[in-house]
This record gives C-alpha cells, sequence and structure tokens, in this order.
C-alpha cells in the first residue's frame, strides 16, 4: 500500500504537506433490488431520499477557487436515483466492521493525521504535514480511535466516521447494497432544484452565524465554536435541506465516485490533471469543520477538490448513493 495522501489547511491532500430540477423526496425501499437488501445488515430503508432526476448541473460560471474546476457550469440530465439523507454515521460503520470484518487502510497502515487542535497535550514531538503545522501524525489513529490510542467513539456515535479512504467507503457501501454518489448526483440532491449557492440558500455563513459546523473565529488558533462543535457534528445536525439532506455543507468532506479533473486550457490545470490521473485521485464535496471562508472556502455546493483513493483523514467521511431497482 502507498503512503496515504493525508489532509493540510481544511481539505484533504498530500501528506507531504501540498495543498490543497424535478425532486421528489420519498422513501422507498422496495426499490432496491432484494439481493442487495438482504445482504445489507446496515441498511436504512427510512433514511434514503428517492429522486426522480432531471435536468440539473454541475459547477458554476463564478468559480471562487478556479484551480478546483469549479467552473465551468456544466448542464446535464440525473437519472433517478436515492441517496443518503446523513453521512454515514460511527454506529453505522461499527455495524458494516462487525459484520464484515473490514480493516480501513489508516489501520493497516498504523497512523493518521489528527487536527492539532483535537488533541489534548498538544505534543511538540509528533510529525506535522509540512506548510500545515496543524496537522499531526498519529500512531494509532483510525475510524475507531479518531485521535489515537487515548481516544474513542464514546458521545460520538451519531457522529460521521472519520479516518475512511476511497476505498474503505466502497467497501462499506458494496456491503450496504449502494455505492458513492456521482458529483453530479451530489450536486443535485444538495441543490434541491433550487439555483443556490449552499443546500440552505444564498445567506453567506458568518462567525456569529450557524448555518452548518465549518470553522468560526481565526484559524487555526481561535474556534469560537459559534455552532457548537470543535470537530464534528451528529449526522443530522442543523436543519437538512428541502429535500431532507443533512450537513452536506461542512462537518466532513464526503467522497464521489468521479475522477478528479480540472476542465481547463491553463497550464496549470493540465499540470493537476497529470498529477490528478497518475495518482487516480476521486473528488470530494462538501468541505468540513475546519473550511473558513478567509482559507478554505470549500463548504460551497460547486466547492471540490481531489484526492487519491488511500487518502484518509480526520474530517473525510462519505455517504451512499442506492439505484432503482
Amino acid at each position: 500500500m502507498s503512503r496515504p495522501h493525508q489532509t493540510v489547511s481544511g481539505q484533504p491532500v498530500a501528506a507531504n504537506g501540498r495543498s490543497c430540477c424535478k425532486a421528489v423526496g420519498t422513501t422507498r425501499g422496495s426499490r432496491l433490488d432484494v439481493h442487495k437488501t438482504m445482504r445489507a445488515e446496515g441498511f436504512r430503508p427510512d433514511g434514503i431520499v428517492w429522486l426522480e432526476g432531471g435536468r440539473g448541473w454541475v459547477g458554476t460560471d463564478r468559480p471562487e477557487i478556479a484551480g478546483d474546476g469549479e467552473g465551468p457550469r456544466r448542464n446535464l440530465w440525473v437519472k433517478p436515483f436515492g441517496m443518503d439523507r446523513f453521512a454515514i454515521s460511527n454506529e453505522r460503520f461499527a455495524e458494516f466492521v462487525a459484520s464484515s470484518g473490514y480493516l480501513t487502510e489508516a489501520e493497516h497502515l498504523g497512523w493518521s493525521f489528527v487536527f492539532l487542535g483535537l488533541l489534548p497535550d498538544r505534543p511538540d514531538s509528533v510529525l506535522r504535514a509540512e506548510g500545515a503545522p496543524w496537522w499531526c501524525r498519529i500512531d494509532g489513529a483510525c475510524w475507531h480511535l479518531p485521535e489515537g490510542p487515548s481516544s474513542s467513539l464514546a458521545g460520538r456515535q451519531s457522529h460521521p466516521v472519520v479516518h475512511v479512504s476511497y476505498r474503505d467507503a466502497c467497501a462499506f457501501a458494496h456491503w450496504a447494497g449502494g455505492r458513492l454518489p456521482t458529483e453530479a448526483e451530489w450536486e443535485f440532491a444538495a441543490r434541491g432544484g433550487l439555483d443556490v449557492r449552499y443546500p440552505w440558500g444564498n445567506d453567506e455563513p458568518a462567525d456569529d452565524t450557524a448555518y452548518c459546523n465549518i470553522w468560526q473565529g481565526s484559524f487555526p488558533e481561535t474556534n469560537l465554536a459559534v455552532d457548537g462543535y470543535y470537530g464534528t457534528a451528529p449526522v443530522d445536525a442543523f436543519s437538512s435541506n428541502r429535500l431532507g439532506f443533512s450537513n452536506m455543507s461542512g462537518n466532513v468532506w464526503e467522497w464521489c465516485s468521479d475522477p478528479f479533473r480540472v476542465r481547463s486550457v491553463a497550464r496549470s490545470a493540465k499540470l493537476r490533471n497529470r498529477e490528478a490521473a497518475l495518482q487516480q485521485d476521486k473528488v470530494l464535496k462538501g468541505g468540513s469543520y475546519l473550511c473558513h471562508r478567509t482559507y478554505c472556502y470549500r463548504y460551497r455546493i460547486a466547492a471540490r477538490t481531489g484526492r487519491a483513493p488511500d487518502t484518509s483523514s480526520g474530517n473525510c467521511g462519505f455517504r451512499i448513493a442506492y439505484d432503482p431497482a
């Protein structure tokens, strides 16, 4: 296994420190294949929103971070699909592990990066990510020990699972009878049929408002935690969008199935695409609890990043999509 690509700033990036419509919301569990439903001990038919699909789009013609490939806006047709209302929680992932005996890539490797502010002792001796010293390499950090061996999931069963790679997410999705969503499906669900910047509308979050779980204050020294959370929040925290999807901005980055690509003829884009193809980068959406407009303005629906499939970190999670029967 290659060394996993981890997170600096508020987005998943390499361990070496390189930064980085008509819709109907109904629950229709009977539409899943019977063999998938039987295989999926963690299946939650009441937690799926089924969408009829229709005309949608990906990206924006007003990109904030052009190098991420946010633009141009691409109109497209989205086929019917279902998607989990919530990101996969620690409780659901634990059911998967208990059923399958699965070991995540972070567990195989033996370490992962953890945000410094979440460590009780603020260690000076641990390795830090180059250019982002707030990310610490912690031996033993993984999905059930999110800050290392001295931590646990106590009180966080309803929080999103973290330290999961793209491959880990795919393994869970297969077990649950689903798959990872495409970027188009993810944006379609997040917008809810509206031309909006965020799942809740166009109002910009500020340090004194709490539309979602992002950084509030001066990063990385001071988090005002006006939203009530310093790290992750429960998967059902905050108001859902008009279709019933929760936390599609902030909280944790979410894996999508698409290969990452920047649509531009600029030399920098060609270099990034070459690197992305070499690493087999996949798209992540939604931003995380570490995002702030001043340095990681990626909690917008059109925002995105791309990282290698073995990437895992303390702010990466996922939700899954389903195909109609």
